[in-house]
């Protein structure tokens, strides 16, 4: 195929990195003959991904038809693909696609990458994909698209997360991943994964699944790929069997099974967005046409869908959301100090031994590899958390997520005193204890007390001023808030605290371990609720309130739905608990008076020991028992869904409003980076503040729109 058409596309981004074929040839072990290999990259360092746009992909093309015609003439026996460092192929480059304003370019760019990937199957001779590390959307679909493929035990990042921004697998993926792993496993791979914060597969998840038919580790991942495909290549028959057989296990399903499967990932849209954004129900409108149809047709039909959604607001809202803000802004956090500042930590402390305190001892040990010391009152509180973390590394170790040494290692790391002393040697201590500020200020007292001059101290809290708690301090300028999002383990959001005293040194440590931990960081001034908690604070009032006023649980708690958020509020309040849920507006409610609702309803349902208004009655409907409603005092002024998301939409408008005018944070973006990735915030509305306006909430109540 002549991929001269596709010019005229590529003369459109003239900017495009280019991510380049370098073909070389190999000679097989075992004189299986010489194996074409083409290493994709883009000439940068291996910090930036390699990216498919319009003249990567025509080069891409016409490599494999050089290579094809190489086959036909006897010269070469194999193909395979493999990446520079770290990286197969990240995917298609967003900022390009997003650069696509007319409808027939984006038909041409999903036709292109048809053209060239259709090409793997057609060579003549056997095609491999050695994926060495990240693999996302278009860069997985090549690995699809060739006959076998190995993988790495390093490779992170492997998936086809196209739901998630926007689009559909466009480039066989919807079409060739049901067909090699099955439906069930197709649906979690593009719609679970992607809805559930991106999540992502491993080397071995991928390969367990059946996407890769052989996995081997890093070290000599290309010499052990290369003596695979010699076995394959020479016809080796417990080789060839083997792959089969694997495939067979994967590919033996029915007309029934393809139908739960889209059952099952519907009901997950619906549960996770509300069905607000079009791309995940697309996707698997896709997969269930493709049960029936030729490769050719549902290659028509991707095309089509990937032109038509390139064109959708919610696309390009996505598109800020991910590229923009989860992938540059959170990358270079907004006012954070010079990195040369920051001080090594090669000791923490965890004061308290609860839940949050276990999950941040088991993430420091895990991602920091120094020891970590968990203190409390007794020494039953702290065996209790230490268990807990020997027993979480027992359940990676099980799932494979850490090797036995590193199991061993990480349990080893991990700690437990009943006396403070035991921090003695630490460089940084933070605490998790209850969320009341004369207990938080004597903990800190009793920590410096006993700590290094040069220690950090930093606290968890989730609303309490992080100025007042370093007050008495003899060296209030060591604190720092350090607000992590439940759970923790999950949530990719860290607030760092500064308060007016709090120095550069400390702040730009405290940025550090934010990277080692893998969190994304946003700097935030001290006031009350800090970014997410506050908006939620203020988001959870004004339901709370309409559902005092009188309106039905139903209509409330459903009012919010157009937001596509991932659980309604009065859910949400029953997950993180009630009392805490209380607390937390009752500390916006003393910081910042009425505009906070605390609702007198929800201390009766605390008072009275229930956990949430929704029980599920026999026939499991959830419903609001009318026990529950008897306790309750509620007005007669009851308000429409359509009422409620309105004034929902202008509170949140008026919050994030005196945040900025505050200084909170630096500017829009950080509200919105905080909001999707510390409250799951949904990618198609782009962000917080443009959807406010977008509903014209932001000129209603502030005269003027926030971007």
């Amino acid at each position: 195929m002549s991929f001269e058409r596709f010019e005229e596309l590529a003369g459109l981004v003239p900017n495009e990195i280019v991510t380049h074929s370098l073909v070389q040839d190999v000679a097989l072990p075992g004189g299986a003959g010489t194996l074409a290999l083409i290493t994709l990259d883009n000439g940068k360092d291996h910090t930036k991904p390699t990216t498919l746009g319009p003249n990567t992909l025509i080069e891409f093309g016409r490599t494999l038809e050089g290579l094809k015609e190489r086959s036909s003439r006897g010269e070469i026996a194999a193909v395979a693909i493999t990446g520079k460092p770290y990286f197969l192929v990240a995917g298609a480059d967003l900022s390009t696609v997003k650069s696509l304003k007319a409808e027939k370019h984006g038909r041409a760019m999903a036709e292109l990458g048809h053209a060239a990937y259709d090409l793997l199957g057609s060579l003549g001779v056997p095609s491999f994909a050695f994926i060495n590390g990240v693999a996302l959307g278009g860069g997985l679909e090549i690995a699809l698209a060739a006959d076998y493929r190995t993988v790495s035990t390093g490779a992170n990042g492997l998936g086809l997360p196209e739901a998630f921004i926007g689009l559909v697998p466009g480039w066989g993926g919807v079409y060739r991943l049901p067909r090699l792993i099955g439906p069930a496993s197709a649906v979690k791979v593009m719609i679970e994964n992607p809805l559930s914060n991106n999540r992502m597969l491993d080397g071995s998840a991928a390969y367990g699944i059946g996407i890769a038919d052989a996995l081997f580790e890093p070290a000599d991942f290309l010499e052990q790929s290369l003596a695979w495909a010699a076995r394959v290549v020479a016809g080796h028959t417990a080789t060839v069997q083997s792959v089969e057989e694997r495939r067979a296990g994967f590919t033996a399903y029915s007309d029934a099974d393809w139908d739960a499967a889209a059952a099952a990932g519907r009901a997950f849209i619906e549960a996770r967005t509300g069905n607000a954004a079009p791309a995940p129900a697309r996707v698997l409108d896709l997969f269930e046409a493709g049960k029936t149809l030729t490769r050719k047709q549902s290659a028509e039909a991707e095309c089509i869908a990937l032109a038509e959604l390139m064109q959708t607001p919610e696309f390009h809202a996505t598109v800020y959301a991910f590229l923009e803000l989860v992938q540059k802004r959170a990358k270079r956090p907004a006012g954070a100090p010079d990195a040369k500042l920051a001080r090594p930590v090669t000791k923490v402390g965890v004061v308290g031994a609860g839940l949050m305190a276990s999950q941040l001892a088991l993430l420091f040990a895990r991602q920091l590899k120094v020891p970590v010391v968990l203190t409390d009152i007794d020494q039953a509180r702290v065996d209790k958390g230490v268990a807990y973390v020997h027993a979480e590394v027992d359940k990676l170790l099980g799932k494979k997520k850490l090797s036995p040494d590193a199991a061993n290692r990480t349990k080893a790391l991990v700690s437990g005193s009943v006396s403070k002393e035991a921090f003695a040697d630490a460089d940084f201590v933070i605490e998790a204890v209850f969320e009341e500020m004369g207990v938080k200020k004597q903990v800190f007292a009793e920590v410096e007390a006993v700590v290094s001059p040069e220690c950090i101290l930093a606290t968890n809290t989730s609303s309490l001023s992080v100025t007042d708690m370093a007050a008495d301090l003899a060296h209030p300028e060591r604190v720092v808030g350090f607000h992590f999002f439940n759970p923790v383990a999950a949530m990719p959001l860290l607030e760092i605290v500064r308060a007016p005293k709090t120095d550069d040194a400390v702040l730009a440590t405290a940025f550090a371990l934010a990277k080692q931990l893998k969190k994304n960081a946003v700097l935030v001034q001290d006031a009350a609720a800090f970014v997410v908690n506050r908006i939620l604070g203020r988001m959870f009032g004004e339901i709370t309130k309409v559902f005092d006023e009188g309106t039905d649980a139903e209509t409330a708690d459903n009012a919010l739905r157009p937001m596509g958020l991932p659980m309604t509020p009065f859910r949400l309040l029953a997950l993180v608990g009630l009392p805490v849920g209380q607390h937390v507006q009752e500390s916006l409610h003393a910081a910042f008076g009425d505009r906070f609702h605390v609702s007198a309803n929800q201390q009766k349902l605390i008072d009275a020991g229930i956990k949430g208004l929704w029980v599920p009655d026999e026939s499991g409907r959830e419903t609001v028992p009318e026990s529950t409603l008897a306790l309750m005092e509620r007005g007669s002024s009851p308000s429409s869904s359509e009422e409620i998301l309105r004034r929902t939409q202008d509170a949140l408008a008026d919050e994030i409003g005196r945040m900025l005018d505050e200084g909170v944070v630096a500017a829009p973006e950080d509200i919105d980076l905080c909001v999707i990735m510390g409250a799951g915030w949904p990618m198609h509305l782009g962000g917080i503040t443009p959807y406010l306006d977008r509903t014209s909430a932001s000129e209603r109540v502030r005269g003027r729109t926030f971007r």
